[in-house]
C-alpha cells in the first residue's frame, strides 16, 4: 500500500495549540515518511497606524521577519532532530491565506493545525483560522487540541 501522506503542512503560530499539532505531524510523517513543510503567518496592521501620524521604523518589519525566522527554525530543527524532512516557510500575511495558499503550492496530502481560534464577537464576525483553513484548503485539515 502506497504512504497515505507525503507532504504534511502545518501551520504554527508558536502556541501550545501548534507544538501539539507538530507533536501528532511528527507521528504520522515519521509512520508515513512524509516531509513536513511548517508555515508561519506573520501580519503587522499597518493601515492602522496613519491616522495616528505614528511613522514606523523601517526595521520594525525586518525585526519581526527575523524574529519569526529563528523561532521557525528552531522548530524545523526539532522535526529534523526526529529524522523527519523538514523546510519552513515564512509569510507575510494574512495566516489563512498564507496557509491555503502554501498548502496549494506544495501539493500538502494534509494539513495539521491546531484548534485554537478567536473568541467573541471577533470570532463571530470572522471565524477562527482553523474554521477558514478546513473552508478553503485544497486537502483534508486535520485539527489538534492540546490535552
Amino acid at each position: 500500500m502506497a504512504n497515505p501522506f507525503r507532504t504534511i503542512l502545518v501551520p504554527t503560530d508558536f502556541s501550545d495549540d501548534a507544538e501539539a499539532a507538530l507533536d501528532l505531524a511528527l507521528a504520522l510523517a515519521a509512520d508515513s515518511g512524509a516531509a513536513i513543510h511548517l508555515v508561519h503567518a506573520y501580519e503587522i496592521p499597518i493601515a492602522a497606524i496613519p491616522p495616528y501620524g505614528i511613522e514606523i521604523p523601517p526595521t520594525l518589519l525586518t525585526d519581526v521577519r527575523d524574529a519569526a525566522a529563528r523561532r521557525l527554525e528552531k522548530s524545523a530543527e526539532k522535526v529534523r532532530s526526529r529524522g523527519v524532512r523538514c523546510d519552513g516557510h515564512l509569510v507575510h500575511g494574512a495566516p489563512v491565506d498564507g496557509i491555503v495558499d502554501d498548502a496549494a503550492r506544495l501539493g500538502a496530502d494534509l494539513v495539521v493545525m491546531g484548534t485554537r481560534g478567536l473568541t467573541g464577537l471577533k470570532h463571530v464576525l470572522l471565524g477562527s483560522v482553523a474554521e477558514r483553513t478546513i473552508r478553503s484548503a485544497p486537502c483534508p485539515v486535520l485539527t489538534v487540541k492540546p490535552k
